[in-house]
């Protein structure tokens, strides 16, 4: 029985069929009536029709289990700079910043819109972080007067989400990786 309904034991009255009353009158033949009651007709039998059973209010259950806590917002993940890796261990930020780790793959930006290059970084972190791939190197070209779009642009976005999710830090590339107009992308190991 469900602890959210509590059913009446009254018993309940049914019609009573043509052979319901054949039967009955097979029983009682022999029997004589009480004093005072009189014996129904087959006619008083079957017009006898159940008294409607009174509505069923349904009933409030004893007890309400408890909502689930909403759950806890994230910690919102420090913004990075260039060089600057919380969260990264002195010697990796070093290693990184001085271009001794090894590069897994590069991804080069040049001659890309921004929303070509946008996505094509979005893609590039997110198959690194799948597979395993850990330093990463991101050229997108000095620009060709001033500051480039690009070179502006990928900082931004490594800060945003789902990039920042993956990745521990980003660092400058030295000149034999591109210089000024490169970066280096050091991407979180995938938890298992």
């Amino acid at each position: 029985m469900s602890r959210d309904k509590i059913v009446s034991h009254r018993p309940r009255r049914r019609t009573v069929t043509p052979e319901d009353a054949r039967i009955w009158r097979a029983v009682v033949q022999d029997v004589a009536p009480l004093p005072g009651k009189d014996v129904l007709s087959e006619e008083e039998i079957e017009a006898t029709e159940p008294a409607a059973e009174p509505p069923v209010r349904p009933v409030e259950p004893l007890f309400r289990p408890e909502p689930p806590p909403p759950p806890r917002p994230a910690r919102p993940l420090p913004d990075l700079r260039v060089g600057v890796t919380p969260g990264l261990d002195r010697r990796s930020a070093d290693r990184m910043k001085k271009g001794e780790m090894a590069i897994d793959a590069a991804l080069d930006l040049h001659g890309m819109t921004q929303d070509a290059a946008h996505g094509a970084l979005l893609s590039f972190v997110a198959r690194a972080h799948e597979s395993g791939r850990r330093c990463l190197l991101v050229i997108t070209g000095k620009g060709k007067q001033g500051p480039g779009v690009l070179r502006a642009q990928v900082p931004r976005w490594l800060n945003q989400s789902p990039l920042r999710e993956r990745i521990l830090g980003f660092s400058q590339a030295r000149p034999q990786h591109g210089g000024d107009g490169a970066f280096y992308v050091l991407v979180k190991r995938q938890r298992t």
